[in-house]
């Protein structure tokens, strides 16, 4: 794919932007490869979690390559060139930001996480990030807006005064403080970002998938609906994953996962 790659690691299929010389800023080409990669993952049946990451230990992604935009708009793009462009990434700016996967995605950060960046790691279900992780909306300082879905993901994840708090001033968040607030879910040993995600995607493989895809889609579809709506949606799905809560409940039964066996990851 060039500037992406993607590789299957047992039950998951990791992404990696592989642009490290430009802290893994994403241009059109980026972009178009990090969809191909998303549309490759949600077609194999096999890959049941994405790990998202950067190449290197320096950047996760440092958002869009303005560099790359500032040259394309020296070429002197007119409207219908820019209508153009809208129309190819109406799926979102860096490839895939407004679509929502089938299936779970961890962000597996290091280093910078910034501006578009942010917005990808926060597109994901969940954030593993290294002790020198550092996060934020820096295209504040440039008139640049959030696009690829920052405004609407943060505010779900931290809540609206902290998510304001970034979005207003750009601030920069290090890893400990996004633990604490909730932005990221947790935090490791440099150098260890993949190897917890991937260690975490083989934990979320092994659970039956059809329950835990129906809880994941009830959490992520119910977040915006009324608490009505909310609890008949989940209603409505778990009962779609009746047979195999009938199978598990067959299982604890017969005496497996007593006293917290096999619970979390």
């Amino acid at each position: 794919m060039g500037k992406v790659s993607y590789e299957r690691r047992g039950s998951a299929a990791v992404l990696t932007i592989t642009r490290p010389e430009r802290r893994n800023a994403v241009d059109a080409e980026t972009a178009r490869a990090l969809r191909a990669g998303y549309e490759r993952f949600e077609a194999d049946d096999e890959a049941r979690v994405l790990v998202l990451t950067g190449e290197g230990r320096e950047a996760f992604c440092a958002g869009a390559d303005l560099k790359a935009l500032a040259e394309l708009a020296s070429e002197g793009i007119d409207a219908a060139g820019l209508d153009r462009w809208l129309e190819e990434f109406r799926e979102g700016p860096l490839g895939f930001t407004r679509l929502t996967p089938s299936k779970p995605a961890i962000a597996a950060i290091s280093g910078w996480c910034l501006a578009g960046g942010l917005e990808l790691a926060l597109w994901c279900d969940l954030r593993i990030a290294t002790e020198g992780a550092r996060l934020g909306f820096t295209e504040r300082r440039f008139g640049v807006p959030l696009i690829d879905g920052g405004t609407q993901r943060l505010p779900r994840i931290v809540g609206m005064g902290r998510a304001l708090e970034m979005i207003l001033t750009g601030r920069i968040v290090e890893a400990r403080e996004a633990l604490a607030w909730g932005l990221v879910n947790e935090v490791v040993a440099e150098g260890r970002h993949l190897e917890r995600a991937l260690e975490i995607a083989e934990g979320l493989a092994r659970f039956p998938q059809t329950t835990m895809l129906s809880d994941r889609r009830a959490a992520l579809e119910g977040a915006g609906l009324p608490l009505e709506e909310g609890l008949a949606l989940e209603a409505r799905l778990g009962r779609e994953a009746l047979q195999e809560a009938i199978r598990g409940a067959q299982r604890f039964a017969a005496g497996e996962g007593r006293g917290g066996e096999g619970a979390g990851v």
